[in-house]
């Protein structure tokens, strides 16, 4: 009796795998964004959370909220805590916008999306 070592059998795929597509980047939360402008000016300014949420009438723990992504804000709500930063809502969103094309701008030099348009895709009104 002869003992034959067994081999493996091998598996011949009948046709080639298709490649899994790169992951597209996540585009950032519209609340995460606004929450960080509103963070950065506020900071810039050197205030303090209950110095912008009192001038713009809105409570401490909410603006926490909205500063950290957990809120929407409304757009009344908004424009209030763009005031008592010192700004427009058209100036809130156009820091928004400029914050998005270069997360845009650097996922597409990153080579992992292709841009959109003239404006990379992203165009906000105010």
């Amino acid at each position: 009796m002869s003992t034959r070592p067994s081999s493996p059998a091998r598996v011949v795929p009948l046709r080639p795998r298709p490649e899994a597509p790169a992951p597209q980047p996540r585009e950032p939360l519209l609340r995460d964004v606004v929450g960080g402008v509103l963070r950065r000016e506020r900071l810039a300014q050197e205030r303090t959370l209950k110095d912008v949420a009192d001038a713009a009438r809105i409570s401490v723990p909410y603006l926490s909220e909205l500063e950290r992504g957990r809120k929407e804000a409304s757009s009344e709500v908004l424009a209030a805590a763009a005031r008592a930063l010192g700004l427009g809502l058209g100036d809130v969103l156009s820091l928004v916008q400029q914050e998005l094309v270069a997360v845009r701008s650097a996922s597409t030099l990153s080579g992992r999306t292709a841009t959109a348009g003239r404006y990379g895709g992203l165009c906000l009104a105010a």
